[in-house]
């Protein structure tokens, strides 16, 4: 068969198989009876040769196919996975199955530049110990340095290779090697080998080979970039989720000194410092004070200021101008490393971190970002805590100052009230000066009920209202409310209703408080209650608890009103024109909390409201 020649279908072929066939039983016969024809001989296996040929070239042409389909199984195998070890071991099992090797080596860069085994396997797809990497060092970084595949036969008798020690010492002959490539470059190379047996390899298996190293590369290349991905998400999620905790520490308080101490240990931890301090700014002197300090190292001691006179004045200066860390290794000479970080709020630095480690190479790029990442967030906190203790020492000012106020009122007050008695006593006044008197009294009394209200506001915001709870008889204090405004319903006409429980229990509770509560809500029913209106006090007994409500037919009030009750000096404005402060209800609502009651309102726009309160009741 010439070359060019078109081959045989596989028809024809099989068709030529059978005649062969009969011409061997036909030669056979003419041998067993003693006749030979020569020429017919020779014609006859001429046409045996053509075909034995014709049949070695199919053979090969099968065996072709047969690695094509194999190349394009693993191919298919090897994108199946996107972690490294196992995309590896797929690649060196499917590169022996293709070449039919003895033993196969998968080989990596690393960042040096040099090979490094990841997968050495032989043909039963075991994997081979380190000291059986006996390979050609000179074959595979010749395929690294041109990037060109080589195929040798007999590498001891290759002109190329002859000589070279590694071939000599570990016996090696056949051998194939190509590059890994993927986006351009150069990642590894794949090498097997045969040390037995020469003429295993040639150039198709070569290309074959070739072929598949194009394919796994980028499977390889893909796993890797998957892996560090997916090494680099770990390591944010790993960072948020610490980052979140340290959120949540920094927020369960708003004192400032133990903010600044969480502060401090975690960016220590953080970068694993061995000293550290932190330092706010002090308004009155405009420098940076220590509020934190831990470690060996006193360079900044809690409770000092940082002038020039501080080791780390130069450097704590340039983080306050530069508004950016600052690292500074051999730190004073020694084989210390000295990190400064801002602490900024709205574009000024409020605070310093300074961490100092024993390591010259301390505080990689990633503990930097994290005490940055951790520093504005203490800020954050800080900054709260000072505005908290800014608003404490408002109310605590403003606190006294009532207190104060209510304070000296009461001596004029007395005197007031005093004189207008004694204008009594004095002689006779006529029915004008009577009243004169009565309005002066009626305006004192008023006065000391906003000076009382404003001394149990004072308390409360103070945390020094003083309750005594024992066991306290409702009725008594229902009788004794009623007693305090029963003029003033009265005199606005109000049909007044009191239902009180059969055996109904005393309360614990402090009795002059429960009192007072009352007169407040029932003061409450009979002014926002037109003339002529209903108020009804009722008590019930349930489980632990009885409740006492106070419901009146009054103007009600809405939603929106209801939402605003108990604001302090807050009023809802009203059609009845009654005087107030708006203080009543808030002092009545904190009664009853501070006594370990529930309160409850009803109330409908035009139909009335119901206050509704209950207290433990007394075993």
């Amino acid at each position: 068969m010439t070359e060019g020649e078109p081959r045989r279908s596989g028809r024809a072929l099989d068709d030529a198989l059978a005649g062969t066939r009969s011409t061997i039983a036909l030669l056979r016969s003419q041998i067993a009876g003693g006749r030979i024809d020569q020429p017919y001989i020779d014609a006859r296996l001429e046409s045996l040769d053509k075909l034995a040929e014709e049949l070695m070239v199919d053979r090969k042409a099968s065996g072709q196919q047969e690695r094509l389909a194999a190349l394009y199984e693993v191919s298919r195998v090897i994108g199946s996975s996107l972690d490294l070890q196992t995309v590896l071991d797929q690649v060196m099992d499917a590169i022996i199955q293709l070449s039919g090797a003895e033993r196969g080596f998968l080989m990596l860069l690393d960042d040096d530049g040099d090979l490094d085994v990841r997968v050495a396997r032989n043909f039963d797809q075991e994997t081979l110990s380190s000291d059986s990497f006996a390979v050609s060092r000179t074959i595979t970084r010749r395929v690294v340095d041109t990037g060109a595949p080589v195929v040798t036969n007999n590498a001891q008798e290759d002109p190329r290779f002859t000589g070279t020690q590694s071939v000599m010492t570990h016996s090696l002959r056949s051998i194939m090697a190509t590059p890994l490539r993927a986006r351009g470059q150069i990642i590894g190379v794949v090498y097997v080998d045969n040390r037995m047996r020469t003429g295993v390899f040639n150039e198709q298996d070569l290309a074959v080979l070739d072929a598949f190293a194009g394919q796994a590369a980028v499977a390889i290349d893909n796993a890797r970039l998957f892996g560090a991905t997916d090494k680099a998400l770990n390591a944010r999620v790993e960072e948020l989720t610490l980052l979140g905790w340290i959120d949540r520490q920094l927020n369960e308080t708003l004192e400032i000194a133990k903010t600044s101490v969480l502060t401090l240990e975690w960016t220590m931890r953080g970068c694993h410092a061995q000293s550290g301090s932190l330092s706010l700014l002090n308004a009155d002197s405009g420098l940076m004070q220590v509020v934190a300090h831990t470690g060996e190292r006193d360079i900044l001691m809690q409770g000092t200021t940082i002038d020039s006179r501080s080791p780390a004045y130069n450097i704590v200066q340039r983080v306050i101008e530069g508004q950016q860390p600052v690292l500074q290794p051999a730190f004073g000479g020694t084989n210390q490393t000295l990190f400064c970080v801002p602490m900024r709020r709205e574009n000024q630095v409020m605070g310093v971190i300074t961490l100092i480690s024993e390591s010259v190479d301390a505080f990689p790029e990633d503990a930097q970002s994290l005490v940055g990442r951790i520093a504005d967030r203490a800020s954050i906190a800080i900054e709260n805590g000072r505005l908290y203790e800014a608003v404490r020492a408002a109310n605590n000012a403003k606190s006294e100052f009532v207190s104060l106020v209510a304070h000296e009122l009461k001596v004029p007050m007395t005197s007031i009230n005093g004189y207008a008695d004694l204008m009594t006593l004095a002689g006779p006044i006529n029915e004008k000066q009577t009243q004169f008197v009565a309005t002066i009294k009626n305006a004192v009394g008023r006065m000391k009920l906003l000076v009382d209200d404003l001394n149990d506001i004072s308390r409360i915001e103070s945390g020094n209202l003083r309750i005594e709870p024992g066991a306290a008889d409702v009725k008594m204090a229902i009788d004794r409310a009623v007693e305090g405004t029963i003029t003033e319903i009265e005199r606005r006409n109000h049909q007044l209703t009191i239902e009180i429980a059969p055996n109904l229990p005393a309360v614990h509770a402090d009795y002059e408080r429960l009192t007072q509560i009352l007169i407040n809500l029932i003061s409450n029913a009979y002014k926002y209650t037109p003339d002529g209106g209903a108020i009804r006090v009722a008590t019930r007994h349930g489980g632990d608890k009885v409740t006492i409500s106070v419901t009146d037919s009054g103007i009600g009030m809405t939603p929106q009103q209801l939402a605003n009750l108990g604001t302090k000096f807050w009023r809802a404005e009203n059609t009845l024109g009654q005087a107030g402060t708006g203080l009543g209800f808030a002092i009545t609502r904190n009664l009853i909390e501070l006594m370990q009651g529930e309160l409850q309102i009803q109330s409908t726009p035009g139909k009335g409201s119901t206050f509704a309160f209950t207290l433990p009741a007394m075993d």
